[in-house]
């Protein structure tokens, strides 16, 4: 699996973090994930299969407040349920999503 960032596309600076909903959901083979952060944090954006084994990790680096969209191409992955989870300093959350071939 292959992730290309892409601009976010808002100019304002975010006011809370949020890991939004990706797009497409269902997809088939790539879908987009957006985030923000509204301070500078150490960010880790990882996709995990139904069982919880890593299958991807995004992000992994220190990040300035904004708005983030990555790419993520699950082409050579089974269809099924994975889930995204997204940590920037205290902030933590997931959400799933259905790869559909």
């Amino acid at each position: 699996p292959t992730a290309v960032e892409r601009p976010g596309g808002e100019s304002m600076e975010p006011k809370a973090f949020t890991l939004m909903p990706n797009y497409p959901n269902p997809f088939n083979p790539s879908t987009d994930s957006r985030f923000r952060i509204s301070d500078p944090e150490f960010v880790i954006l990882k996709i995990f299969d139904t069982l919880g084994r890593e299958v991807a990790t995004l992000v992994n680096e220190q990040r300035s407040a904004g708005v983030y969209t990555l790419r993520w191409d699950a082409s050579n992955l089974p269809s099924g349920v994975y889930y995204y989870r997204l940590r920037a300093g205290g902030f933590f959350e997931t959400k799933k999503m259905v790869l559909a071939k």
